[in-house]
């Protein structure tokens, strides 16, 4: 009779929450409406995103943009982005077919560690799902959808979602409860994310701006960027190929990449979901920053084999020009305008039109990712899995961030790259292609003239001193597996 009573006391209980959250909402939209009277809005900008392609399995839901994947954070986790402002009513939704989406675009990503990011501004009574459908997604996610979930930022949180939370508590484990962190201005995402690489749809960012405004009784405070210092001469994370060529001796393989990839091979390659997990974030400041002062860095010291796999995309995503370079993004996007069976031979072109220096230290990363690929039955990392890692790191747009759309083509593009390596990399670029990627005067006058360049012809030869790092020690790397940035 007294559990009785308690079920009865609960469900009460819910229910009482359950209206507190209805008339919240309500109270929320009213308050919204007042303030977009007392300042008026700009004119709506265009979202900068790609629209889905038309076959997609869940075009119906896709094409409104509520969920974008959005590159991965500063230390290499998936960002995955819902915006509910970009929900439209609920009689235009199958609220169903949302929750399958979810599912499948999470699907992609789950067994790496991820990152979610909920706009919450722009839910209202008339678009948002119900609680009896929140409570359904819940139950759907099993464990495998929460243990790499490492934080679920809420963004712009209101009483509403405080009064959810708490309906939802009792269903929610004490260990899932500590990944939620609420952020109130869209500024304070910078702390923990790559700002840049986030979506933020139009209304979020006016939204923002009229609290900021409110805050500060007054126009909202313009976030300021400081200007950017001048790199260190050990500087080795956030600067170009040719400053790191120039400060490390002319070597063409920068030392962060020979060292990770080196020490990987001996020890990573047959590590399952190597390239997959995430290490913990002080740990990598740590090594970056004595990587920056050239100072040596030990990775037994960590135990931990996803220390120089996280280094070694943080190297490649810090990079100021992507490694495939701005230019050739609209052509890797392209790629699916390709007829399939061409598609190597289209890939080998583009790889080809990279500048030398580009070319050689791609060919050195896609060498390694090839022989993590031929390990997969272990590692449980095929060229498929490897490039939804690798892609993203590789190519990204020069203005604005990868779009959900984009990620097809850039995965197909690498998975390419790896899978086909031999026949990708297999030869030199025709003499032409040298001329354009070179940059001065001198060297395009010797590769018209002499065919090949002998730049190209050094780079390769180079190259070959690297080709397997774990067999020959890299440069700056010693045989006690202490990394030492070479010092200038």
């Amino acid at each position: 009779m007294k559990q009785l009573r308690l079920i009865s006391s609960t469900m009460s209980s819910t229910c009482d929450l359950e209206q507190m959250a209805e008339i919240e909402l309500q109270r929320e939209e009213e308050e919204d409406q007042r303030r977009k009277r007392s300042v008026p809005d700009r004119p709506s900008l265009p979202p900068s995103v790609l629209s889905p392609d038309s076959s997609h399995p869940y075009y119906d839901v896709a094409r409104h943009g509520i969920i974008q994947v959005s590159g991965d954070d500063n230390y290499g986790r998936k960002l995955i982005i819902f915006s509910s402002c970009c929900l439209p009513p609920s009689h235009q939704l199958n609220h169903r077919r949302l929750l399958e989406y979810l599912k499948f675009t999470l699907d992609q990503y789950v067994e790496m560690d991820y990152i979610l990011v909920y706009f919450h501004f722009g839910l209202r009574s008339s678009n948002k799902p119900s609680l009896r459908w929140l409570r359904e997604a819940y139950g759907e996610f099993d464990r495998k959808y929460k243990k790499n979930l490492k934080t679920l930022y809420v963004v712009h949180p209101t009483n509403f979602i405080r009064i959810v939370w708490n309906i939802f508590k009792p269903l929610i484990s004490h260990k899932f409860g500590k990944k939620l962190t609420y952020v109130n201005y869209l500024a304070e995402l910078r702390e923990h994310l790559n700002y840049e690489q986030l979506i933020i749809p139009p209304d979020v960012l006016r939204h923002d701006e009229k609290l900021r405004a409110a805050q500060k009784d007054g126009p909202p405070p313009t976030v300021k960027t400081p200007p950017p210092r001048p790199p260190l001469p050990t500087q080795q994370f956030g600067v170009s190929l040719q400053y790191l060529r120039e400060k490390n001796r002319s070597e063409l393989i920068p030392p962060v990449m020979s060292q990770t990839v080196a020490y990987l091979k001996e020890k990573g390659v047959r590590t399952e979901g190597i390239f997959r997990r995430s290490a913990r974030v002080q740990l990598i400041k740590d090594v970056q920053k004595l990587y920056n002062l050239g100072k040596p860095v030990n990775f037994d010291l960590y135990n931990d084999v996803h220390v120089p796999a996280v280094i070694l995309k943080t190297f490649l995503r810090e990079l100021p020009e992507p490694l495939l370079t701005f230019r050739v993004y609209s052509q890797v996007h392209d790629i699916l305008n390709v007829e399939t069976s061409l598609r190597v031979t289209r890939c080998k072109q583009i790889v080809e039109s990279l500048p030398e220096h580009n070319f050689v230290v791609l060919k050195f990363l896609l060498s390694f990712l090839h022989t993590v690929s031929l390990e997969s039955i272990v590692n449980k990392m095929s060229a498929s899995n490897l490039a939804c890692v690798f892609g993203v790191n590789l190519v990204w747009p020069r203005q604005g961030s990868i779009s959900l759309s984009a990620l097809t083509p850039i995965n197909i593009f690498t998975e390419i790259l790896i899978e086909h390596f031999p026949s990708v990399f297999g030869s030199r670029c025709p003499p032409a292609q040298v001329a354009e990627s070179c940059t001065s005067t001198v060297c395009r006058k010797t590769s018209e003239t002499n065919g090949p360049s002998r730049r190209r012809r050094e780079a390769t030869s180079r190259f070959r001193n690297h080709d397997d790092v774990a067999s020959s020690v890299a440069p700056g790397y010693r045989q006690s597996n202490s990394v030492v940035v070479d010092s200038v």
